[in-house]
């Protein structure tokens, strides 16, 4: 039986280039595209599905946050992380939320592969990049978890939405609570990362992939 793989990324010609990918692998079959992560959770509802390569950083719901609840919902899926990034706090807050793998897009080509083959037979894989980054912090004793402040999934999602320029008001009627209550979320980000005003948070959720500004089809994909 192939394997079913969903393709989780916000551009689209990122997709359906891996999608060419993984069409010449023998065993291995994309059954769904998506380019949130509200996207993801409702094929995962509507189909069954093995595995997912999911985008961290995508607009709405972001693939951390995508990645926890879609595996709270449907355990056996395996999940593969994808991010032009090879930040370690990435690597912990993905394989937090159960994530089984991490790649760079610039190594999505075989590497994609090799960790899917990787996954697939219930292991973790981390691509060269990442791995080296990982390796590095775990011998600065144990850096890799002082590396920044840790977020809570709302904060995540309060932050990833004050850099996509909504206001207090349409970030609270995106997540169903109160303006005022996204005014406490506010400061108490600004509290936590020590930044002091709209334009230094949404900064930081650049520079840090929570906001999708800077994901880009960068290093492209091997031939």
């Amino acid at each position: 039986m192939s394997l079913r793989i969903v393709l989780a990324d916000d551009h689209q010609m990122f997709r359906h280039a891996l999608r060419a990918l993984l069409a010449r692998e023998p065993g291995f079959e994309v059954v769904a595209e998506a380019a949130t992560g509200d996207e993801v959770l409702a094929i995962a509802a509507a189909q069954p599905v093995d595995l997912v390569c999911m985008d961290i950083a995508m607009p709405g719901m972001n693939g951390i946050d995508a990645t926890r609840r879609l595996l709270a919902a449907h355990p056996q899926i395996g999940v593969i992380g994808l991010s032009a990034f090879a930040d370690r706090q990435f690597v912990i807050d993905l394989l937090d939320a159960g994530a089984r793998g991490y790649i760079t897009k610039a190594e999505a080509g075989d590497e994609l592969v090799r960790a899917i083959h990787t996954v697939r037979e219930g292991r973790t894989y981390l691509c060269p990049d990442v791995a080296a980054t990982v390796a590095t912090a775990l011998l600065d004793r144990g850096s890799l978890y002082a590396a920044a402040p840790r977020l809570t999934e709302r904060e995540r999602q309060v932050l990833q939405l004050i850099a996509e320029g909504l206001t207090s008001m349409q970030i609270g009627d995106r997540l169903h609570i109160a303006a005022s209550t996204v005014d406490v979320h506010r400061r108490n980000l600004m509290r936590k990362l020590d930044l002091h005003n709209v334009a230094d948070l949404t900064r930081y959720a650049i520079t840090q992939g929570i906001s999708p500004t800077r994901q880009g089809l960068e290093g492209g994909l091997p031939n």
